[in-house]
């Protein structure tokens, strides 16, 4: 799993925001899947030589986005319904791009 986790520490984007794109992409392109088990917090900072607060955070906005969930004592999981919840925001992204440019073309 942490073949993907890789931050670049002088990117200048905060590590934990890095963790977070990573994970996302790693679920957009199939690496992850819904119930796959993610690292625990603190081998995977020991891993990465990062601080545990730092996986953490990226955890809990990760949880709090549905993306994954934190299981106490089991750790922390790809939720079920985290692909389908990326791709609808995707998608109303896409609609929101689409109807900007439609109300352009109107004010013409």
């Amino acid at each position: 799993m942490t073949m993907f986790l890789r931050p670049n520490l002088s990117s200048g984007v905060p590590v934990y925001r890095q963790l977070m794109e990573q994970v996302t992409e790693a679920l957009e392109t199939g690496a992850l899947r819904p119930g796959d088990s993610l690292p625990g917090i603190r081998p995977l900072a020991e891993e990465l030589v990062i601080n545990p607060n730092t996986v953490a955070k990226a955890y809990r906005e990760l949880e709090h986005e549905g993306i994954i969930e934190l299981r106490h004592g089991a750790g922390a999981f790809v939720s079920a319904t985290a692909r389908a919840k990326k791709l609808t925001d995707k998608l109303r992204a896409g609609q929101a791009i689409v109807a900007a440019a439609m109300e352009k073309l109107r004010a013409r």
